[in-house]
């Protein structure tokens, strides 16, 4: 049998030192079933906030390393990429090689 705690913070250490994003990435790293996770911590509870905001402080992290990455790199591809999720609706039309018009 699992106490809540000892998953809690075996989770939290997991998220933490392996730098998770899914709540996936949690269940594959805690010693219990992916129905026994759920029965301790429903998608509504404190506990499953808790994780899931840890995960997305390390999405956030995650996001803002590689834009910084793509920033300073030469390669086109990834400026590119950065250029696309930086530029507005009429850049983006200029980027883009197909244009369709619905109006």
């Amino acid at each position: 049998m699992y106490k809540t705690e000892d998953l809690l913070k075996t989770a939290k250490e997991a998220i933490i030192k392996n730098r998770l994003i899914f709540i996936e990435d949690i269940i594959a790293f805690l010693p219990c079933h992916k129905s026994t996770f759920y029965e301790h911590f429903p998608n509504e509870s404190d506990n499953y906030k808790t994780m899931f905001d840890m995960l997305e402080t390390n999405r956030t992290e995650l996001k803002v390393s590689m834009r910084s990455k793509w920033y300073k790199s030469n390669a086109p591809a990834l400026q590119m990429a950065l250029m696309k999720l930086i530029c507005n609706d009429d850049e983006r039309k200029m980027l883009s090689m197909q244009q369709t018009d619905i109006t």
